[in-house]
């Protein structure tokens, strides 16, 4: 059986400095690179596609400067890729709504992502879409395999792996560990340049459900005390560890 699948592409900042004055992030000129485990769900969706027919489609936030992080995942495999662009929160109510919009406008079997962000990590998207979309969810998966209108997963929860039975279509998150991403070939490089690419206008956002007060990097101090006596050291660091 042949399956649509739909990944989502989450562009990152490549490497983000920090002000030693205000601890504020500095985001002056720095590059946007594709998040690692964006990385994996496009890989997943590629070989869901290679082993099983259909089409593999790539769907991100960004604007024109960051087609080149799209038109990698095409290189990696994708048949074509869509970029919204308009909107650079991380708001995952409003990402949710628009990915929703999007999908109920086209047909597909599979949604796939990251598990979390790398950048806000509020791991929300996957199950906020499931729910919207009222299909059932198979978060951190490990493995993927695919029957007819089956998925069966291994995912794992921390001590130990378990292998769960869904239907589809499905809401897919990853884990890293799921596979190694490829590295495309010079001539898939070449090839993505003519693959469908989209770049559509964000909806108007109806305002965001929370507010961000500040970004600041965290600084942690030693009290830098010296105990010459051994004994009295090993009491106190006691007390701390008892406290803490």
């Amino acid at each position: 059986m042949q399956y649509n699948t739909y990944v989502l592409i989450k562009a990152i900042y490549e490497d983000v400095k920090v002000d030693p004055k205000t601890l504020e992030p500095s985001t002056v000129g720095v590059k946007f690179k594709m998040e690692d485990i964006s990385r994996n769900a496009v890989e997943e969706a590629v070989r869901i596609k290679e082993k099983h027919g259909g089409k593999a489609i790539g769907l991100m936030f960004g604007n024109e400067q960051q087609s080149i992080i799209m038109r990698e995942a095409l290189a990696m495999g994708l048949d074509e890729g869509i970029i919204i662009k308009g909107y650079s929160m991380n708001d995952p109510i409003y990402t949710s709504q628009v990915i929703y919009e999007k999908l109920r406008e086209m047909p597909w079997d599979i949604l796939i992502m990251g598990y979390s962000s790398a950048d806000a990590y509020t791991a929300q998207l996957a199950p906020r879409l499931s729910s919207m979309l009222n299909v059932p969810l198979v978060g951190n998966a490990v493995k993927l395999e695919f029957n007819e209108k089956k998925v069966v997963a291994t995912k794992s929860l921390d001590e130990y792996m378990v292998r769960i039975e869904s239907d589809v279509p499905v809401v897919i998150s990853v884990a890293q560990e799921i596979n190694t991403p490829r590295i495309p070939p010079l001539l898939q490089i070449m090839a993505a340049s003519k693959k469908p690419l989209k770049i559509e206008e964000a909806p108007p956002s109806k305002g965001t459900y929370y507010k961000v007060l500040e970004h600041k990097a965290y600084v942690s101090s030693r009290k830098k005390i010296i105990f010459e006596d051994v004994n009295k050291g090993v009491e106190e660091i006691s007390k701390v560890l008892k406290s803490s």
